[in-house]
């Protein structure tokens, strides 16, 4: 049993690694490649050389240096929000234990199972009607209350195993709820909130739906609604397709391996120790 179902998890490893690392290697090499080269070779032939003038060209059509500064702005006003959101949430309801937690927490777990498809008709014309729309701030309200929701289901639930032995010893030495949380709560629970804060951000660094709806002027868009855009209105060759997909996911491939050791501390070590 234990030599087989060794040879299994390695099995699976290397399925995994091939699934995600195939796709990029192809996308990777074509963004190198020149359209003739691309044409004559086919995509799975090695480059001859780097073609960097697709990437160029890419860059400067669409300038994605602005992309990445408003995805960069957004991505970090969210998580940054959006946890902190959740924490004041999840102090009320797994700590303080208000009146109607469980309500609450149902309440949250719904709003998180709703499609963003139901919620863009009348989020665009409150965004309108409060003179948001086609700005950063629209997006960045709507998408902390998104990932708050998730945020404060999944603490409300740490933050109730949190140990009241040694909120009550704080409470004896004078130290009030605001102080408990900022100077007890928050560094105990520190790798949970690291893990929260690296999770909202990929995924608001890769939304594009609400993006998409609220953001329609150049200036103000992000890298995915920018790379669907221009695929969309403007005749591009597979290698400036392949530079744009590989100039939208090296940001999140980069701002990952960055805080892997983060985020493997938060998943093994847990929040209460």
């Amino acid at each position: 049993m234990r030599g087989p179902g060794r040879w299994a998890v390695l099995f699976a490893l290397v399925v995994l690694a091939v699934v995600m690392v195939f796709p990029f290697a192809i996308v990777a090499m074509n963004a190198v490649k020149s359209p003739a080269e691309y044409s004559t070779q086919g995509p799975l032939s090695l480059p001859d050389g780097l073609y960097l003038q697709g990437i160029i060209d890419f860059w400067n059509r669409v300038d994605f240096g602005t992309k990445l500064w408003n995805s960069f702005v957004i991505s970090a006003s969210v998580s940054v929000l959006a946890v902190v959101l959740s924490v004041l949430n999840a102090y009320a309801l797994g700590i303080g234990r208000v009146k109607g937690r469980l309500s609450i927490l149902v309440l949250f777990l719904v709003a998180n199972t709703l499609p963003q498809e139901a919620l863009a008709y009348p989020l665009y014309y409150l965004s309108k009607a409060a003179g948001l729309y086609d700005t950063q701030l629209a997006v960045i309200i709507v998408m902390t209350v998104i990932q708050a929701a998730f945020g404060t289901y999944l603490l409300s639930a740490v933050l109730g195993q949190f140990p009241k032995e040694i909120l009550e010893a704080a409470a004896i030495d004078g130290a009030g709820r605001l102080r408990s949380l900022l100077r007890i709560v928050v560094p105990i629970s520190r790798p949970t909130l690291n893990v929260l804060l690296i999770f909202f951000f990929i995924w608001t660094w890769n939304e594009f739906f609400l993006p998409l709806i609220f953001l329609i002027s150049n200036d103000t868009q992000t890298v995915p609604v920018a790379l669907a855009v221009l695929q969309g209105e403007k005749f591009m060759d597979a290698t400036m397709s392949s530079a744009s997909a590989l100039l939208g996911v090296v940001p999140a491939i980069a701002f990952f391996l960055i805080f892997q050791r983060t985020l493997t501390r938060g998943v093994t070590v847990g929040a209460i120790k």
